[in-house]
């Protein structure tokens, strides 16, 4: 990802997976794109607003614009886990440009 994308995209989700095989879904406001690795690769759908797909293991980061609207973690089955420690970490960060430039 280039330097200009991490200007226009200034905000970080990531999602840490928790070994339980879990599907995702995170929309926002502004604009979403996958850092690094290949959607195809990672069986992810992204959208001009949106990305959803599951996760196992791994980590998936997830770069974008505006505000988080929705951030929506189920279990394989479409069910929403029992226990916290089967469901992924998910992590928010905004503003990642402006901290990295002293600003």
């Amino acid at each position: 990802m280039s330097a200009k994308a991490d200007e226009t995209l200034p905000h970080l989700v990531t999602i840490v997976g928790s070994g339980v095989p879990s599907n995702y879904e995170i929309t926002v406001d502004g604009d979403i794109e996958l850092v690094g690795d290949d959607p195809l690769e990672e069986v992810t759908v992204v959208t001009d607003h949106s990305a959803e797909g599951a996760i196992d293991t791994g980590v998936l980061r997830f770069r974008f614009s505006g505000e988080m609207a929705n951030i929506h973690v189920v279990g394989w089955n479409g069910v929403a886990a029992s226990k916290p420690q089967s469901i992924p970490t998910v992590h928010l960060e905004y503003g990642l440009s402006d901290q990295n430039n002293g600003s």
